[in-house]
């Protein structure tokens, strides 16, 4: 077992692999504190989806499989489909939930016209664009993780620069107003750093599972903490320990996915997190109120032995 763990990690391909898959959980967890916070769950899952269309047209325009170009595709039409969102919700009276439903289904039901059509082009078999639907960690190469490695740091250095900010914004907007912060500046900031977070896990992830990466990390870290640098700590933590099981697991299991495993390891550290975290866990807190009943009952016992004691 040990031979063949010290084999696998040994091998150039994996190391790319395991790295890439760890700076993308550790941003995708420390970003997902603040799109929870701020409620941003389901707008970060209509930007994985809006991605697709995006992917589509950069490699359409350049006929190009270079991920730089791939990955400016896909970040241009998810700003696109959050710009939509934001257009539809205030001048409309269509409410958020439908603006999200509408975006969501729009783009992604446009970029699987246009990954049908380049698939039916001449290099349509050569595109594999459809690994971004729901990623393929096994073809990323050196320059891939580059890419993906230098966007990642510059997201978690970005987000602990000014976390003062964000942490103000995601909070109390009102209060950040008041005391002279643009506010408007900084929620395009976090815009665009959830937009950046998405697209560099699409090749890994795909665009299908990327919002619960970004999403189920700091969920689990909320059970653990009521300090959002702790919880953001944590999240980042959950989303990198996530990366690794993945990756380990699915390169020990022939022919699984790694995207789809990061996730169901997400999940297991939510359900770990929803059952034993000390305050919020479920089973912690029927231990509480069985305790607090047996306390309950045995003080009644004691005082009804000493009245029968002084009668």
């Amino acid at each position: 077992m040990w031979d063949t763990w010290i084999h696998l990690i040994q091998q150039p391909n994996f190391q790319w692999v395991m790295m890439a898959c760890l700076l993308l959980g550790i941003s995708s967890g420390v970003m997902g504190s603040f799109a929870y916070l701020r409620r941003y769950s389901l707008i970060g899952d209509v930007m994985a989806h809006a991605t697709l269309p995006g992917i589509v047209i950069a490699f359409m325009l350049t006929g190009s499989k270079s991920l730089g170009w791939l990955l400016l595709g896909a970040a241009v039409a998810a700003w696109l489909s959050s710009t939509c969102i934001t257009i539809i919700t205030k001048y409309s009276r269509i409410k958020q939930d439908a603006a999200l439903g509408i975006v969501l289904t729009s783009f992604y039901g446009l970029g699987i016209v246009l990954l049908t059509r380049v698939a039916h082009s001449g290099s349509g078999n050569q595109s594999g664009l459809d690994a971004f639907l729901f990623g393929k960690a096994a073809s990323l190469v050196k320059e891939d993780v580059m890419w993906m490695g230098s966007i990642a740091l510059f997201v978690i250095t970005l987000t602990f620069l000014f976390f003062k900010e964000l942490k103000v914004i995601s909070f109390d907007r009102e209060f950040a107003t008041g005391l002279g912060y643009p506010v408007v500046l900084i929620e395009q900031m976090m815009m665009w750093l959830i937009v950046l977070t998405v697209v560099i896990g699409l090749q890994a992830v795909g665009v299908v599972l990327m919002s619960a990466l970004l999403i189920i990390p700091a969920v689990a870290a909320r059970y653990w903490t009521e300090r959002l640098d702790v919880m953001v700590i944590l999240a980042g933590l959950f989303g990198g320990l996530s990366g690794l099981l993945g990756t380990f697991l699915s390169a020990l299991t022939p022919r699984m996915p790694t995207g789809p495993v990061i996730v169901l390891m997400a999940v297991g550290i939510f359900v770990i997190s929803l059952l034993f975290a000390p305050q919020r866990g479920l089973l912690m807190e029927k231990l509480r109120k069985l305790r607090i009943k047996q306390a309950y009952v045995e003080e009644r016992m004691e005082r009804k032995e000493a009245r029968m004691i002084e009668s």
